[in-house]
């Protein structure tokens, strides 16, 4: 998680990226994450991405905030 953290703080630091830029950043790390695990993967290794998730979404919120809700929306679901 730290490391995900420590990515989330890097993105929004940045102040020559646009916003779709920062937020194309943290949906492709996402992207990653979910590509990682696989049919082998352990239950606490899908609730770790899901965490993950969470946390680059609440994220995304902070620089769009209807976005950012639209996708922790969906995850509930």
């Amino acid at each position: 998680m730290e490391k995900v953290t420590k990515l989330i703080d890097k993105v929004l630091s940045y102040k020559t990226w646009s916003d779709k830029r920062k937020i194309d950043t943290l949906l492709e790390h996402d992207c990653s994450m979910y590509t990682q695990l696989g049919t082998d993967s352990t239950k606490k290794e899908v609730l770790e991405t899901k965490k993950k998730s969470r946390a680059i979404y609440r994220a995304i919120g902070k620089i769009d905030k209807k976005q950012g809700e639209g996708y922790l929306w969906q995850m509930d679901k």
